[in-house]
């Protein structure tokens, strides 16, 4: 069966977990892997098994690599994989795993400005259990600021994946939902 993966890129509040749920829902066969329940539920269970704050998460992304790993092998869905995705070479990396596997894939870039996302931050009720090296997402979204000076964090380019869309402002996640929708569904047809 052809398989949709769908990646989001974006900083912390761009609405990527929104939009992915929303998907979800209107996306037969279709499943989150949201790296922030695995962050929250290995923050709230096994702190102890953390990395000092200085060294990756090793554990998060295993966990999260079991859960995609048994999507791709013991189910028929399309993946929905709801984090940040903001390094270019790490994206290329998994976008080339999953094309080996058959999939198609689609990265949907949230480019929303700054102002929207420090508002949002202001009126978030979002859980800090999914944090780990900053104690707000005000210093998350400053770290991400910071990050895009140092390191290979780059907006997607159209050739990096099958399909490409761009989230500026709320109103276009229907429209794109739409577009993915009737992807899976042509990709349906196919099989």
């Amino acid at each position: 069966m052809n398989r949709l993966v769908i990646m989001t890129v974006g900083k912390t509040h761009s609405g990527k977990t929104t939009f992915a749920k929303a998907l979800e829902k209107e996306m037969q066969n279709s499943v989150v892997i949201d790296q922030d329940n695995h962050a929250e539920f290995l923050n709230t269970y096994y702190p102890v098994l953390l990395p000092i704050q200085e060294q990756p998460n090793l554990i998060k992304c295993a966990l999260t690599k079991t859960i995609v790993q048994y999507a791709i092998d013991e189910t028929n869905c399309h993946l929905i994989l709801c984090n940040s995705n903001r390094n270019r070479k790490s994206r290329l990396k998994l976008l080339k795993q999953y094309h080996n596997k058959g999939f198609t894939s689609i990265l949907v870039n949230f480019d929303v400005p700054e102002h929207i996302l420090k508002e949002r931050i202001a009126k978030s009720n979002r859980s800090k259990a999914v944090l780990r090296t900053a104690s707000t997402f005000e210093e998350v979204l400053i770290r991400q600021g910071e990050e895009a000076n140092k390191e290979d964090v780059t907006a997607p380019l159209k050739d990096e994946a099958n399909h490409l869309f761009i989230i500026q402002h709320p109103d276009a996640v229907r429209s794109i939902i739409r577009k993915i929708r009737k992807l899976a569904y042509n990709l349906e047809i196919l099989n």
